[in-house]
């Protein structure tokens, strides 16, 4: 039987490339529609969430290690860039209830 030139794939000497947990258990980017415009949501892990935000829908502090969602503007008008620098960091339940 002849031998096959072609690579095999998942050869056994070598590593398989490890997962990513952070990014798996934090959720992936998405964009959601609201009355005011279009915004781009990314759900932030208790592992991730190090430092200490403030909520702009309901005024109170995020702490460190709560899992929470940071959203910003994906429609803007001053482009990416101004829209990532004004990204905020918002508690899960005020994101979904804010008119």
């Amino acid at each position: 039987m002849p031998r096959s030139s072609h690579p095999r794939k998942g050869r056994r000497d070598e590593e398989p490339e490890p997962l990513d947990l952070e990014r798996i258990l934090g959720g992936a980017r998405h964009t959601e529609s609201r009355r005011d415009g279009v915004w781009n949501v990314q759900p932030q892990s208790a592992a991730a969430a190090a430092k200490e935000y403030s909520c702009p829908g309901c005024g109170l502090v995020i702490a460190p290690g709560t899992p929470h969602l940071v959203a910003w503007r994906a429609d803007g008008l001053f482009g990416e860039d101004a829209d990532l620098a004004d990204r905020r960091h918002w508690h899960t339940h005020c994101w979904r209830i804010r008119a």
